[in-house]
């Protein structure tokens, strides 16, 4: 199959998946549960097979139609967006695992509806991942936010609405009220809002008005949670479990971080906003978010909550690393989001699985539980490592190239936000898996309990296993993404 039929794929066969899971919905739950497992892995065989093309320096693209004179929906996919692609696919599938075990295990309500915008949701990401111009890539970056709605909302119950309203009233206005404006700035000055390397905005922007248009884009994406425009992640801890790893690990946050990421680098250009004074308060916001979001972390009891705070915390490390402007912090900001995906869909995999097996949310619940649910703990302790930074995880491998990037620039405030937050980290890390593992158990006798369903079991250990094999085989990505700067040392 050539490139551009490959691109088209990866929108249409999430999209076609959602159409027969919900006619097999009303037939039976096992063929279900089967397209949708399916329709991931044909997802996985059409993005993934577009990696050796791009590893090779090819960019291949696709334009459907012209909206207004010099607007398109068009696609194109280049490093940042190919990583974010395969992440997303690959963990759809085990998401989808995971899913089955969960929402069967706490016998969920409208499970049909839950896999439908599941794959709605996969497909508004796959547009997002392979975006080609800002256009484009708001209007898929708005069909996610739509998409989630009915997920984040999936109990309704009254307070589960009422939050989900926060998640889609702070996500709706951010984007049309500070995003949907930076764009059609972008376009009035330059005539195009191509994603172009070396950015588009030199010679038509300069002075205070780079910080403004900057600070639009960031906060109207608002799912990079960089405060104060951060209340909706914690407010969508209502979901289902899945969901919050979908909201956490695979496509909204990163979304985000994603949406900056690739506006650093393609619109306004890395050098542009090196020699522009006015962009540098992105990188305090950045510092300051990540040291503010694990202080509130340290506070937390819920075992959701904390999670949510620590993804906020985490998310602007990414900010923080393309802030930095220097070409080792770029790659680990991209890095970054594979680190963190694999380290927090562990944690939340986790966490499910103590919810689905004994309905417990609370931290002082889980005195002795390494004991009752060993595996799941120790996926939970391989994630909260990953999380600290540890070796051998995934988490110490991007820390180590934003560090990296941070001395080359002389940043030294960049440097002890690291050790600060690494320290928050553990903090509010390692006390929960002393707690698992050396306390003594305080479930009464007749809530006795051991591991959650087998096929939460087995998607939660495959993300821990991933977040090790990254540790140790990280080389991939960073030459696929040491092509954002066209740099290599």
């Amino acid at each position: 199959m050539n490139p551009q039929l490959l691109i088209l794929a990866a929108l249409g066969v999430p999209l076609t998946g959602a159409l027969l899971i919900g006619l097999a919905g009303r037939l039976n739950d096992n063929l279900r549960e089967a397209i949708t497992l399916v329709t991931a892995g044909l997802l996985i065989a059409c993005v993934w097979s577009l990696l050796p093309l791009v590893y090779g320096g090819g960019r291949p693209g696709v334009e459907l139609f012209e909206v207004l004179p010099g607007i398109t929906v068009a696609f194109k996919v280049e490093p940042l967006g190919m990583m974010f692609a395969a992440l997303a696919s690959g963990l759809w599938l085990v998401n989808s695992i995971y899913s089955i075990g969960y929402m069967r295990g706490n016998r969920e309500q409208k499970q049909t509806r839950f896999y439908v915008m599941f794959a709605v949701s996969l497909a508004a990401t796959m547009g997002i991942a392979f975006a080609g111009n800002l256009f484009t890539l708001f209007l898929f970056y708005e069909a996610l936010t739509l998409s989630t709605y009915p997920l984040v909302s999936h109990k309704g119950d009254q307070k589960t609405v009422r939050s989900a309203r926060v998640y889609l009233g702070i996500l709706i206005s951010a984007s049309i009220g500070l995003l949907l404006p930076a764009i059609i700035w972008t376009y009035s000055v330059t005539g195009t809002g191509d994603f172009t390397a070396g950015g588009i905005l030199r010679g038509h922007v300069e002075g205070p008005a780079v910080g403004l248009l900057l600070g639009l884009f960031v906060f109207g994406a608002a799912k990079a949670a960089v405060m104060p425009v951060h209340r909706w992640l914690p407010a969508a801890m209502v979901a289902p479990t899945p969901v919050s790893a979908l909201l956490h690990a695979v496509a909204v946050v990163k979304a985000g971080v994603f949406t900056i990421t690739k506006v650093i680098v393609y619109v306004f250009g890395v050098d542009f906003l090196f020699a522009e004074p006015s962009s540098s308060w992105l990188f305090y916001a950045a510092a300051f978010t990540i040291i503010a979001a694990s202080l509130v972390a340290l506070r937390q009891q819920n075992i959701k909550r904390l999670l949510a705070y620590s993804t906020v915390a985490q998310l602007s490390y990414v900010v923080m690393a393309a802030a930095i402007l220097k070409p080792l912090a770029e790659v680990g900001a991209a890095i970054h989001m594979l680190a963190h995906a694999f380290g927090k869909i562990t944690l939340f995999f986790a966490a499910g699985a103590i919810y689905t097996a004994s309905k417990k949310t609370e931290l002082g619940q889980l005195r002795g539980i390494g004991r009752r649910m060993p595996i799941t703990m120790t996926a939970f302790t391989i994630g909260a490592l990953s999380m600290i930074g540890v070796p051998p995880t995934a988490g110490f491998v991007s820390k180590w190239y934003i560090l990296a990037g941070a001395f080359q620039a002389d940043n030294y405030v960049a440097i002890a936000t690291i050790i600060i937050s690494t320290a928050l980290n553990a903090a509010y890390f390692l006390p929960i898996v002393y707690m698992a593992w050396f306390e003594k158990d305080n479930t009464p006798p007749d809530q006795a309990h051991g591991e959650a369903p087998f096929a939460t079991l087995l998607a939660l250990s495959i993300t821990a296993a991933l977040t090790i094999a990254f540790f140790i085989y990280s080389a991939p990505a960073y030459e696929l993404e040491a092509q954002l700067v066209r740099w290599a040392p």
